[in-house]
């Protein structure tokens, strides 16, 4: 969960698909249900204004522009005459909505007797993970659903990997572009690249690919390379287009998901502390090219230990 960066700080996402792509539209929608989203009478979906959700709406934008939409993003400080406070009464509302219905659930499986609660389990934590995430007001319900959802016993989750697309060779000896500051998913698929599918990668830093044309963008708001698809990060993105099959490759994919887009839905925070980390050195000023070789020594460091 991430606050606005101030108080009556927002994001409308306005946006439009022909008519034929039913599909991609019943996908923008989950999409900004997933995010915590709310419509407005106007028309447009509302957001609090936070880094993460600047970058899914760009993330979700190009999408849009991808099936041939149109998708603007509005940053506000006011929403015609809704006050802040009535604002925020509709988010709560809505995460309540959401807690209630999982307490529930949760109250009907503690009635239970045997195993079933148990195996119900990580379905339950990881749904409890996503309402907390679209929490951005500190709705009073969370507290008595997670005091419900804490009452069953914990069991571990497990997913698996991916196939072959692309072929390496194509790939050996180029530049990577990718924007400046790098966060978790850039590190993570820049060790990726170099470990996994170019050796003698080099790696350079802009907002807009088409300044070096001959280089490979990734996790970049454009089309073109290897970005966000659907609900997975650059690196679960690249990791599915060389059909690295490495088990430990998966294991860490997990955890940069869940780090880069805070949604647990693997459970695995061994990524979390090196976000974070990444997070205090762009404060302190260092240098894209520093933060990047900092950031794969880290991450290098995680896979060994895997």
């Amino acid at each position: 969960m991430q606050r606005a960066e101030a108080e009556g700080s927002w994001l409308v996402l306005v946006f439009g698909l022909p008519a034929k792509s039913a599909s991609q539209r019943v996908d923008v929608w989950r999409r900004l249900r997933r995010y915590g989203a709310i419509a407005l009478p106007g028309g447009g979906h509302l957001l609090p204004r936070t880094p993460a959700h600047e970058e899914r709406l760009q993330w979700l934008a190009t999408a849009i522009r991808k099936h041939k939409g149109e998708a603007s993003i509005i940053r506000a400080e006011a929403i015609g005459d809704l006050p802040t406070p009535e604002i925020v009464k509709l988010f709560n509302s809505a995460r309540t909505a959401e807690y209630d219905a999982l307490g529930e659930e949760v109250k009907k499986l503690l009635g239970t007797r045997g195993a079933a609660p148990r195996g119900q389990l990580p379905r339950l934590q990881r749904r409890l993970q996503d309402i907390v995430e679209r929490d951005a007001f500190g709705c009073p319900a969370r507290g008595r659903t997670e005091a419900l959802v804490s009452r069953l016993e914990p069991k571990a989750v497990t997913k698996k990997a991916a196939k072959n697309k692309r072929r390496r060779a194509d790939y050996e000896g180029r530049v990577w572009i990718t924007r400046p500051r790098p966060g978790i998913d850039r590190v993570g698929s820049a060790w990726l690249i170099r470990r996994f599918i170019d050796a003698n990668a080099r790696f350079t830093f802009a907002d807009n690919p088409k300044t070096s044309p001959d280089a490979v963008p990734f996790d970049m708001f454009t089309p073109e390379g290897f970005g966000h698809e659907g609900d997975a990060c650059t690196f679960e993105t690249l990791v599915k287009e060389f059909g690295i099959a490495d088990r430990r490759v998966t294991k860490l994919a997990q955890a940069i998901h869940d780090a880069d887009l805070e949604d647990d839905k693997f459970g695995r925070g061994e990524a979390i502390g090196i976000a974070r980390v990444l997070a205090g050195w762009n404060e302190q000023g260092v240098s894209d090219d520093e933060l990047l070789r900092r950031g794969i020594d880290m991450i290098e460091g995680i896979y060994q230990s895997l």
